[in-house]
């Protein structure tokens, strides 16, 4: 698979995971910034999660001291 089919797949993955994970106090979902913050972390530590929102928000919330500083605050941000 390409790196670019990777990459639409994380991000695919982080906006489904926002929609239907994060709690219901982040009224909305994440920015395309806030996106774009995650995607790296999220194919660099969860890469085995794309597709399944839940367990890809865990495993960023599990790596969230491994994350980069602004996927981390985007986490967090969402109550992770």
């Amino acid at each position: 698979m390409k790196t670019s089919a990777i990459a639409a797949l994380v991000l695919a993955s982080i906006v489904v995971l926002a929609s239907t994970v994060l709690p219901v106090s982040a009224q909305s979902g994440p920015t395309p910034q806030e996106q774009m913050a995650c995607r790296g972390d999220a194919s660099k530590f969860c890469a085995e999660h794309i597709g399944k929102p839940p367990q890809m928000n865990a495993c960023l919330r599990d790596n969230k001291a491994k994350l980069s500083d602004a996927c981390r605050k985007v986490i967090e941000s969402h109550g992770g």
